[in-house]
């Protein structure tokens, strides 16, 4: 075993974009971290770039982008095609926030793991999160 198979899982939450509403990645994040994990709030108006030098640098093993302004279909492709340029493409990515149900299959086609809507469960994200990392 590699010492990566012993520490908590990491995961980065960002708030892409001009969004100034954090109130439900905060509470994610606490739930993450409650259930264990190491948890990299990356506060609101991150760019692309920003994100995904988090992720980078803190070694995560995933990263939930909380999108509330509309932009997801901008700002999740830009992510994925910057974390597969950086070899990074293994990475989990979960995004969560008023994600339209008929981009869902969309943004899963290109890459998000799962999408979590207004009313998903703390325990459903932290469930998923648990699951896509340990597979």
């Amino acid at each position: 075993m590699n010492a990566a198979e012993h520490r908590p899982i990491r995961v980065v939450v960002a708030k892409p974009g001009l969004d100034g509403h954090d109130r439900g990645a905060k509470i994610v994040a606490r739930a993450l971290r409650d259930a264990g994990m190491e948890v990299i709030y990356t506060g609101l108006h991150q760019t692309p770039e920003q994100i995904v030098e988090t992720v980078l640098q803190e070694d995560a093993d995933a990263v939930g982008l909380s999108i509330l302004s509309g932009a997801h279909m901008t700002l999740v492709p830009r992510i994925l095609a910057l974390l597969r340029t950086e070899g990074l493409g293994q990475v989990v990515v979960t995004v969560g926030g008023t994600i339209p149900a008929d981009d869902i299959a969309e943004l899963k086609g290109l890459g998000v793991s799962e999408v979590f809507t207004p009313g998903a469960s703390t325990e459903a994200v932290v469930d998923f999160i648990r699951s896509a990392v340990t597979r």
